[in-house]
This record gives structure tokens, C-alpha cells and sequence, in this order.
């Protein structure tokens, strides 16, 4: 089998404008009949993005609108902001079958890899993000509140803070992806990578610092992870390099 793209390097560059016009069109299209489907449970889905909050409020304490259109537009951008997040492995999908065709024999084989694993780490940093981090930020929150002041937290503000949180936290859980992919491409070594680990680990806890509210529980909760998918992705990064020498020595071995 030939080790070349599938793509004509000569196809018109409209032709791939086209395609990804398509595919964005089809990506939209999925999100939106999810969230058609998902439409009659808005106010049940708000309620469980909301539990994690609510649940630690004292007892006749609820949360309020300060604007007028945020009790009906809020659980509303709630169920859609979570149809894109379940579309996600049909987005990742059709970005792969954009840059597929252009890709070598030995870069798919690796990349189908890749698309699950950043598929099934940007869940587990939501999942995280919703049954570790939120019940110790809002523990910390609610219970540091002076005695005589009530907390009754905006509606709106709140789902700001959580679609914050759910991004940092999915995202910061794709760096083994996005360090597996420097080693891969050649842009860095697994070497190099170990000796800037100080600065890495500043980094994130300075990324930490601008996604999270402004305490020390919520910074480390996102800093330490990032620190060791860091590390897990320097480990992949090293197994998927030797394992790319081995299959080039072999290539080249029978090609002898």
C-alpha cells in the first residue's frame, strides 16, 4: 500500500472551502436537532447543572433572577450549550474526515487514537469538573459567607461560571492529547519536554489562576491535573516515538 495522501495536492482550494462548508453545516444541524430533542427537559436539565450549588444553600435559600428574561432564556442556553458538548464526538468526526485524506498511512493509524481518547479525556474533565471540583468550590464558597448575609446566587451568573469551569476543565484534560501530538509531529522530544517541567507546572497554575475563581482550592484543582496529563502525555508521547522508529526500521528493513 502506498505510504502517500489520498488528496490530489492539485484539488482547487474552493473545493475544500466547499467541504468544510458542509461539514460545519452538518455539524450545526446535529447540534440543533439535539437540542430540539432536548428542549421539553430545559428546566429539569438547569436543575441538575444547578444541584451542585443549590444542594449546599441554606435551608429556604434559593437562587434568583436579576433579569427579567433570564428565567425563561437560561435553561435554554443550558440544554443548548449541552447538546454541543453530547455532539462533541460528531464534531471531532467531522473535523477528522476534513484532514484525513491528507494524512499518511502511519499518521491515521495513530490519529484514530488520538480523536477517541480526546473525546473520552474532554468528558472526564467535565465529569470531574462537576462531581470533584464543583462540590469543594461552592463548599468553600457558600460556607466562607458572613453569618448575616445570605447567599442567593444569580441564575445567570451561576450557568456563566459552570460553562467556564466545564470548558477549563475539558480542555485542560486534552493536554496528554496535545503533548502526544508535539512529540509526534517532531516539534519537541520527550527530553526537552522534561527539562522545561518547572515552568510547565508555573504554567499551570497560572492557567489555573485566570479559569478558576479566585482561590487557592479552585487553582489547584485545575493546576494539578494539567500537571500530571502533562506528565501521562510525555509517557504516551515516548511509547508512541519508539514505536514509529521500530515500524520506520521495519519499512525500511523490507524495503531492503
Amino acid at each position: 500500500m502506498s505510504d502517500q495522501p489520498e488528496t490530489d495536492s492539485q484539488q482547487p482550494f474552493i473545493d475544500h472551502l466547499i467541504e468544510l462548508r458542509d461539514r460545519l453545516l452538518k455539524t450545526l444541524l446535529v447540534v440543533v436537532v439535539i437540542f430540539a430533542c432536548m428542549v421539553p427537559f430545559a428546566a429539569e436539565i438547569y436543575d441538575f447543572v444547578a444541584d451542585p450549588l443549590q444542594a449546599r444553600l441554606a435551608e429556604g435559600a434559593g437562587m434568583i433572577a436579576t433579569e427579567v428574561t433570564s428565567p425563561f432564556f437560561t435553561p435554554f442556553k443550558t440544554t443548548f450549550v449541552l447538546a454541543f458538548f453530547i455532539a462533541i464526538p460528531f464534531v471531532l468526526y467531522q473535523a477528522w474526515a476534513f484532514i484525513a485524506p491528507g494524512l499518511y498511512q502511519n499518521e491515521r493509524r495513530f490519529a484514530v487514537p488520538l480523536l477517541v481518547s480526546s473525546v473520552i479525556l474532554f468528558y472526564a474533565g467535565m465529569t470531574f469538573a462537576y462531581f470533584v471540583v464543583f462540590p469543594i468550590i461552592f463548599d468553600f464558597f457558600v460556607g466562607s459567607a458572613h453569618a448575616d448575609i445570605q447567599v442567593m446566587p444569580d441564575i445567570s451568573r451561576y450557568l456563566d461560571l459552570v460553562l467556564k469551569l466545564f470548558f477549563a476543565f475539558g480542555f485542560a484534560f486534552e493536554i496528554p492529547i496535545a503533548t502526544v501530538l508535539l512529540i509526534w509531529s517532531g516539534a519537541v522530544d520527550p527530553k526537552t519536554l522534561v527539562s522545561k517541567r518547572s515552568y510547565v507546572i508555573v504554567g499551570c497554575f497560572v492557567v489555573g489562576m485566570l479559569l478558576t475563581p479566585p482561590d487557592v482550592i479552585s487553582q489547584s484543582l485545575l493546576a494539578v491535573p494539567m500537571w500530571l496529563l502533562f506528565e501521562l502525555g510525555i509517557l504516551l508521547g515516548r511509547w508512541i516515538q519508539s514505536g514509529s522508529k521500530a515500524s520506520t526500521e521495519q519499512d525500511q528493513g523490507t524495503s531492503d
